[in-house]
């Protein structure tokens, strides 16, 4: 059984994607990458890597409640950055997310996001 899940405390989707997809029972939940953008004014936040990841998580934050999560429920997420050399600065506040049972997580580099933001991050997580 598949859910779709949708909250306007979070990005409306810019594409033709789902915020997040519940499934297996309701029991799993996969979001769609979060880019930096605030929901009230619909416009990439502006600023360094920590201003951007510091946006995604609080966008995470409200889609995982929306389906009856939470952060500490993640158990795994990707980490797409613009520049590896921001990795530290990124990892500062992802840390601050996650201060116990961090989730498993792959990080990687990509030559381009869309909007030209800086960093996106999807999660899996328990519903």
């Amino acid at each position: 059984m598949k859910k779709v899940v949708q909250t306007e405390l979070a990005p409306a989707a810019i594409g033709p994607y789902s915020q997040a997809v519940a499934t297996g029972a309701e029991r799993m939940l996969f979001t769609a990458g979060q880019l930096p953008i605030d929901p009230k004014t619909g416009r990439t936040v502006a600023g360094d890597i920590q201003s951007q990841t510091r946006r995604i998580f609080e966008n995470l934050k409200a889609i995982l409640k929306a389906a009856g999560s939470d952060l500490n429920r993640v158990v795994k997420t990707t980490v797409y950055l613009k520049d590896m050399q921001d990795f530290a600065e990124m990892n500062i506040v992802y840390a601050s997310y996650f201060k116990n049972d961090a989730p498993a997580r792959t990080t990687v580099e990509v030559s381009r996001l869309p909007k030209d933001v800086l960093v996106e991050i999807d999660c899996i997580a328990e519903a």
